[in-house]
């Protein structure tokens, strides 16, 4: 039976795959498999990948006609997946030797859900320990009683897939798909629903995941259209919340980061094209206006001046038209 299945898609990453192939390698077992994602890319990364599917040990090589974005990668690599034990990996991020295998333990020593661990974020030649906004480590914990409090970050606000492993139980309940089609923020809605539904998890300090920033190719880097799916993932984020049996305590958390990350969208307006600009300041108008009045208020109210400022301001816009919101949000 395989142990492990490490889903890892690919969009355009010639510069980086070999990096992050030569990782998985050192990380080979014999029951483990690493299904690799070619989601269309027009560069060199599907000459690198066929050669990978030789190399590599345990590889398994998809490729999608057509470009789906990462939310819709992972989820043709979780159709495919064998595992007892699945996680994720970027095509542009690496790992130590070994990683896996010891993140693994953890998880079955434990028996839990999933494991969350801390990263390594890599700037240039920077390196910088991002932890899990858990403090106890190594212990089973309630992932629903991890989600607040509403005015701290917690473990919903460390959306990153790859930082983990889960079982396959969850992949069997239908806790590990992803929005399909979403291009940016596809770990929220994710993250949420996991940590609602989910019976346990744990955290981890151990060290191997290598996260590679400010990659220009990076959706994160690029100001157009798709940028703003973070909407829809956080429209999905709330409405679902808002059906949960504690949705009074876990909806004021909900909000509180839709308009964090709302106003930081608006802080750095200038990096987009102007059309998309204009469609984020309309559709986020909306998104405050669809809201729990009150629970905006106080979100608002939470912030330091500047970034409150930035959705006042929206909240006093008047709304779109119905045809042009539905041409905005395409």
């Amino acid at each position: 039976m395989v142990k492990l299945s490490v889903i890892v898609p690919f969009f355009n990453v010639q510069t980086y795959a070999p990096d992050t192939l030569r990782s998985l390698s050192t990380n080979a077992r014999e029951d483990f498999e690493f299904i690799l994602v070619d989601d269309c890319s027009t560069d060199g990364t599907p000459e690198i990948l066929r050669g990978a599917e030789r190399e590599v040990p345990g590889a398994v090589l998809v490729r999608h006609e057509e470009n789906g974005g990462l939310a819709t990668a992972r989820n043709t690599g979780l159709e495919l997946a064998r595992g007892e034990y699945v996680t994720f990996l970027d095509g542009d991020d690496w790992l130590a030797p070994g990683y896996y295998e010891r993140l693994l333990a953890v998880a079955e020593d434990l028996g839990v859900d999933f494991v969350r661990a801390d990263h390594v974020q890599c700037t240039g030649r920077t390196r910088t320990v991002r932890r899990v906004p858990v403090g106890r480590r190594g212990v089973a914990l309630s992932p629903r009683g991890a989600i607040l409090p509403a005015d701290r970050s917690t473990s919903v606000d460390y959306a990153y897939a790859w930082a983990g492993v889960y079982h396959r139980r969850l992949l069997d309940d239908g806790l590990l798909h992803f929005p399909q089609g979403l291009r940016t923020a596809e770990d929220r809605p994710w993250i949420w629903r996991l940590h609602r539904e989910a019976r346990s998890f744990a955290v981890t300090g151990l060290l191997g995941v290598f996260y590679r920033r400010g990659v220009a190719t990076s959706l994160t880097q690029i100001g157009d259209v798709r940028q703003l799916h973070f909407l829809r993932a956080f429209d999905q984020v709330i409405e679902e919340t808002a059906t949960d049996p504690d949705a009074e305590k876990l909806l004021p958390k909900a909000v509180r980061t839709y308009c964090a990350i709302m106003s930081h969208q608006l802080g750095t307006i200038e990096r987009f094209e102007p059309e998309v600009a204009r469609a984020l300041r309309s559709l986020s108008a909306d998104a405050l206006r669809r809201m729990p009045r009150e629970l905006v208020k106080d979100a608002l109210n939470s912030m330091d001046e500047d970034r409150a400022a930035r959705l006042r301001r929206l909240r006093r816009r008047p709304a779109l038209p119905l045809p042009a919101r539905r041409r905005a949000a395409a």
